[in-house]
């Protein structure tokens, strides 16, 4: 990604930022901890899960992204084909996985294309080849915008692991240290 570091260290699907506990007594401190250390490290253990379900998600997500590119990148390529064919063309396509059936396709001005939900429309070959870049262009910047976030939410659930840890040793040495006195 480019830009200033600003951009760069935010999240572009508004993943919320973790703190990075630096003085644990200071944080252990502040009104909203006052439940202890069992609360605090179930509030931390919470958002590490909340990270961990936003991972799966954006995973979902840019598995989808990286199949959808070559698919755009093929019709892309038929189209350039047909718009430079002249003569019948006989070809097999893929039908579904594993099973190609024969086709001889003759030269055309028009193609359809799905637009999901079932919709499937005739465009004009420059139209088609327009709506194509067009998602192309699309995909790559969600793309980019996911790894870009994965990034990010590693960078915050490994910043509340962090803090787990910080506060658990925090609480055994508090606790040693109680119990070295008494």
């Amino acid at each position: 990604m480019e830009g200033d570091g600003a951009e760069n260290s935010k999240s572009f699907s508004g993943i919320p930022e973790a703190v990075f506990v630096d003085n644990v007594d200071e944080f252990m401190n502040l009104p909203e901890n006052s439940g202890g250390v069992d609360k605090v490290l179930r509030q931390l253990d919470e958002q590490h899960g909340k990270y961990k379900f936003m991972e799966y998600t954006l995973n979902t997500k840019r598995r989808r992204l990286r199949q959808q590119i070559p698919d755009l990148a093929r019709s892309l390529d038929v189209i350039e084909k047909l718009k430079t064919q002249e003569e019948d063309l006989d070809t097999q396509f893929l039908l579904s996985d594993q099973v190609f059936l024969k086709a001889n396709i003759m030269p055309t001005k028009t193609v359809y294309l799905w637009l999901g939900a079932n919709v499937m429309l005739e465009y004009s070959l420059e139209d088609a080849e327009k709506l194509l870049t067009t998602n192309m262009a699309t995909a790559k910047k969600n793309l980019s915008c996911v790894e870009h976030d994965l990034d990010f939410l590693r960078d915050q659930w490994t910043t509340t692991e962090v803090n787990m840890a910080r506060v658990y040793n925090w609480d055994v040495k508090k606790r040693q240290a109680a119990k070295a006195s008494s």
